[in-house]
């Protein structure tokens, strides 16, 4: 599977939750006594579970670098999602955010959260396709596209899964519940916070692209292309920055994320 930085999920699940948990709702978390966090990366999702629900909540993830830091709030293990150090049956809720979209056989993983859970599986999963943008900088839309679309090429596994994730849960044997959708938000205007610096300065030097060119091009994007691209979106990256000074820079990203739960059979 992937693997993420801690900056990385700072930067991307920034504010998540903090406006709205409707689309939780169909997972009772105020009656669970005993949640599982799978993938839980640095812990935001497993802050959520904690504070709506009475019970206790521990954090799964195989980076140890990640749940050091998810350590500082709830009880973490090591583990990685195919093979639970946990009997059959010790949860009644194994829940897990943006994993899915990252491993090569999601129903796999599934079938194992249903057997160590007694009521319920949940998967919070984008779509990353279907993102969108809005920006004071007329070409950072369109260059966005263009690097998502080349990016989603290249990865292997389906970062699109969304709404989508309940044919992995009927494929683990799973009966799916209910799908809600969540829309994150996140918005950059001034005054700017030290993450939005540091996003200006990625695209300014390209940096962020640079991270991305091996899967690029193994998605069937030309070093040239690869090449023109980087200089548009470096170009892109130093009007941001222009604008920032100037305080008029502003952004808005809207990341649909998917809440599916399934009834362990």
């Amino acid at each position: 599977m992937r693997e993420f930085s801690e900056s990385y999920l700072s930067r991307t699940r920034e504010g998540m939750w903090g406006d709205s948990r409707d689309a939780l709702e169909p997972l009772a978390l105020d009656s669970r006594d005993r949640i599982l966090d799978v993938g839980c990366g640095t812990g935001e999702l497993s802050r959520v579970l904690a504070a709506e629900s009475p019970g206790e909540v521990i954090g799964c993830d195989a980076d140890i670098d990640l749940l050091e830091a998810a350590g500082e709030h709830v009880p973490v293990v090591a583990s990685d999602a195919f093979q639970l150090p946990f009997p059959d049956d010790t949860f009644d809720l194994v829940i897990c955010q943006a994993l899915l979209i990252n491993l090569p056989e999601p129903a796999a993983a599934l079938a194992e959260f249903a057997r160590v859970s007694r009521d319920l599986v949940a998967a919070v999963e984008p779509n990353n396709a279907a993102v969108e943008i809005d920006s004071s900088v007329d070409a950072e839309r369109t260059l966005e596209r263009r690097a998502r679309r080349a990016y989603l090429d290249g990865v292997s596994t389906d970062v699109a899964l969304g709404a989508d994730a309940g044919d992995a849960f009927e494929t683990a044997g799973l009966e799916v519940l209910e799908t809600r959708r969540y829309d994150h938000v996140r918005t950059i205007e001034p005054p700017y916070g030290e993450l939005a610096l540091v996003a200006a300065r990625r695209k300014a030097t390209g940096a962020g692209l640079t991270d991305d060119r091996e899967t690029m091009l193994s998605g069937g994007l030309s070093e040239s292309e690869y090449d023109d691209l980087r200089s548009s979106w470096r170009e892109m990256g130093r009007t941001v920055v222009d604008q920032m000074e100037t305080r008029e820079y502003h952004r808005e990203e809207a990341v649909p994320f998917f809440v599916t739960a399934g009834r362990v059979d």
